[in-house]
């Protein structure tokens, strides 16, 4: 590229970054106004309500006194919580079964079983879920926060539950391979718990999602199905648009120059990092609701909000700490580097990480409206690590996606609403989908209301191609992710010189004493223990508040001045979106007008990295493709199976959970006909099959008798479809005319009498004509 192409290319990018900045900020501006407006026309609509100024002065005086003892109390949880070394805030109780503290190459981590609640029956024998928290500044436990959560959809469903906990301070020289070593002994331990049960289920929460998959991929003959819930994976992905805005997390390690400061925060704790940090970037992304909106809520619904307010905050208070090598760990392989993918990052033995080494069903659950991990950054790894819908299949792998269409990134995991509708449904289906042929899914969850008026859902399946999902997902092929290279590099180049002119410096600088100063007074913490019962200047707070309970006189109904309250708490919290929004289109801007014009990325619009999955011209020309086709006349019983299955599959059409269950119904009856392999041998072998079928319809079925040379197979196979035919489940589906065509075509190249045929031949005199009919 010629410096002509290099400026006339920089001016269209400026161009580009203008028109979306003056995008950005009309749509935050009308937004801004209509909320403003809507405030007001409440405030109006309110105009006819009484004016008692007296039980309004009252009523917020004792509200106010409550709202700041609660805020005392959570000061006072706060501080028992550091006393006691931040416990998990499961809602369950537990016992240990493993410390990682104890281990040859000691961690932080242990192995918890989850003890069933009073009245929970649990079945041994069923497969067991293993749940791992995140590790992202705060303490473990929000798996299992409350009664409706994934620890307690497991345990009433009857599965023993057990939880991967963290203790807030690391052990020293503990690295991540060696949490994910430890965490392959915490499943083994399990499974040798629970011998006669299918392998346990693996349930990973956020950057716990990243950790499950890293466990699969090393041991993938240990580990059952994956739940990967709101992950993120490919961390250069974003939900770019032109309208809303985009999700400003994946800018900050361009913005704050690489992964120096990670090493510099942690070098001033002595060579610990707080979590804390993590934490407050959290909380950033919405000020309106971290400086006002929370608060305000508690405000207004004082009388009812405080244990609801206090068990929430006993987890998001609860800050954990990190050793530098695993924070530089992350940043560099994963929040900049983006190489778990790849294959880049590597294990203890030096065995790289392939996740395509996955043998497990995945089901990967995102939301839109999640600001922290988008489903692209969700759901493209999938196509950067498969090139196509083929290779999914050739692999034996079944991927199933599951969108939610609003609720927010900590939703999640902690929305009650959540657990009852799709972990309750993911759970009941998780079986079922080790079944599934070999492909990608999307599942939908319908409501419906049953006859006693109680909600009931549907669930389903549809099958898609990878190359159509990416597409959708990504608008621009994913070319915004290219600057991203630039970010990489550049933070190579800081961190070097941070290590070579700065760091001995700072290490030298810190000791125990100034690291522990440094944690106590961060703001997320001070402002916990400085309302607390630590400060004697709040010593009449307890009382006054007790006082106030006693004499409670809440309003008797809302008049104006709640009205003009409510309307002021609406326009702040606009303002501060609105504060949010231009401050996101300004980072999103400056990070393209830096990054993108910078040399790496001309250089790099042909080096290797994430791009969209487009369909082959000729998937023939791939090679596990060409491997598939050359045998297409090689097998026995399973592959002819296999492939009469792939034939006699309707394409397109949605799967209902409840054929599902009829499939694996009818295999258990009629095991006699199916050939015993592992799941996994199994779908990879559907897998090969079906792009047999779908590439080759016409030789697949005419090469159909060359894997079922001997008699006694032919005559299995077709006893099996006479029997499933006669079956009165199977004859409540009509067959499509396709379906009919080619089981009539089927029968043509395997001309064998089947049992039903025989027995109809014995029964029956020979009729003239009837061996043509045959």
């Amino acid at each position: 590229m010629t410096y002509a192409d290099q400026l006339a290319r920089s001016q269209a990018i400026a161009g580009k970054v203008t028109r979306v900045f003056q995008k950005r900020a009309q749509t935050a501006q009308q937004q801004y106004g209509e909320r403003v407006r809507a405030a007001g026309k409440q405030l109006l609509d309110n105009g006819h309500a009484s004016f008692n100024g007296y039980d309004y002065a009252v009523d917020v005086f004792q509200r106010s006194i409550l709202f700041w003892d609660t805020l005392r109390r959570r000061g006072n949880q706060f501080v028992e919580q550091a006393k006691r070394g931040s416990e998990p805030v499961l809602h369950f109780q537990y016992e240990m079964l493993l410390d990682g503290r104890g281990f040859a190459r000691p961690v932080n981590y242990a192995l918890l079983r989850i003890v069933p609640p009073q009245g929970v029956v649990i079945d041994e024998k069923k497969r067991p879920y293993l749940i791992i928290d995140p590790r992202a500044g705060h303490g473990p436990g929000i798996g299992g926060f409350k009664d409706d959560s994934q620890v307690g959809v497991a345990l009433r469903a009857g599965h023993p539950v057990y939880f991967v906990t963290f203790f807030r301070d690391p052990q020293p020289g503990q690295t991540l391979l060696d949490v994910c070593a430890a965490e392959q002994r915490f499943v083994k331990h399990v499974r040798a718990l629970h011998p006669d049960s299918r392998k346990p289920a693996i349930v990973g929460n956020c950057q716990g999602g990243w950790a499950a998959m890293m466990l699969a991929s090393s041991e993938p003959d240990e580990t059952g199905p994956l739940v990967i819930n709101g992950a993120p994976m490919s961390y250069w992905s974003g939900a770019w648009s032109e309208g809303e805005g985009d999700n400003p997390m994946r800018y900050s390690g361009g913005m704050l120059g690489g992964t120096w400061l990670a090493s510099f925060t942690a070098d001033l704790g002595n060579g610990t990092f707080d979590g804390a940090h993590l934490v407050q970037n959290f909380e950033s992304l919405n000020p309106a609701n971290s400086l006002w909106d929370k608060y305000y809520h508690l405000f207004a619904n004082i009388d009812s909000e405080p244990p609801r307010f206090l068990d929430f905050e006993r987890w998001w208070g609860a800050y954990y700490l990190m050793n530098r090598d695993k924070i530089e760990w992350i940043t560099r392989n994963l929040f900049v580097g983006n190489k778990l993918w790849s294959g880049e990052v590597r294990g203890m033995e030096g065995v790289s990480f392939d996740l395509r080494a996955i043998r497990s069903p995945i089901v990967l659950f995102a939301s839109l409206g999640d600001n922290i991990t988008p489903p692209q950054q969700a759901f493209n790894w999938v196509a950067d690590i498969y090139g196509s819908t083929e290779e999914i299949k050739s692999r034996g792998q079944v991927i199933v996606g599951l969108m939610h269409q609003d609720i927010g990134h900590l939703g999640i995991f902690v929305s009650g609403k959540v657990a009852k509708k799709e972990y309750t449904q993911i759970a009941s289906v998780l079986e079922a989908i080790e079944s599934f042929p070999p492909g990608l899914y999307g599942m939908e969850i319908a409501e419906r209301k049953a006859a006693d008026g109680s909600i009931e859902y549907d669930v389903t399946f549809r099958e898609h191609r990878l190359e159509e999902v990416a597409a959708r997902l990504n608008r621009f092929e994913r070319a915004d992710e290219l600057p991203f290279r630039a970010v990489q590099q550049v933070s190579d180049f800081n961190q070097r010189a941070y290590e070579l002119f700065a760091q001995p410096f700072v290490q030298a600088m810190s000791n125990d004493v100034t690291a522990t100063f440094l944690r106590q007074f961060h703001p997320l913490r001070a402002q916990r223990w400085m309302m607390s019962d630590l400060n004697p200047w709040l010593a009449w707070l307890g009382p006054a508040a007790d006082a106030v309970k006693a004499q409670r006189k809440p309003a008797a109904a809302p008049g104006a001045w709640h009205a003009a309250e409510h309307c002021g708490s609406d326009m702040l919290s606009a303002g501060l979106d609105f504060y949010r929004a231009m401050r996101d289109a300004a980072t999103e801007s400056l990070f393209f007008s830096i990054y993108g014009n910078m040399l790496p990325v001309h250089r790099g619009q042909t080096a290797d990295g994430p791009a969209a999955t487009h369909e082959p011209a000729d998937p023939r020309d791939l090679p596990f493709v060409q491997e598939a086709l050359a045998g297409i006349a090689r097998g026995g019983y399973p592959e002819a199976l296999a492939r009469v299955a792939c034939l006699l599959m309707q394409h397109g059409q949605p799967i209902p959970f409840a054929r599902m269950l009829l499939r694996q119904e009818l295999t258990r009856e009629y095991a006699q006909y199916v050939p015993q392999m592992p799941p996994d041998a199994w779908r990879r072998l559907r897998g090969e099959q079906e792009i047999i079928v779908r590439l080759e319809p016409a030789q697949a079925l005419a090469t159909l008798p060359d894997l079922l040379a001997g008699p006694d197979d032919r005559k299995r196979l077709m006893t099996l479809l006479d029997t499933l035919l006669a079956d009165s489940r199977v004859q409540s589906t009509e067959p499509s005319d396709a379906q009919r065509d080619m089981l009539a075509r089927i029968r043509a190249v395997l001309p064998v009498q089947s049992a039903k045929q025989s027995k109809q031949m014995k029964q029956t005199k020979p009729v003239k004509g009837s061996a043509q009919a045959l």
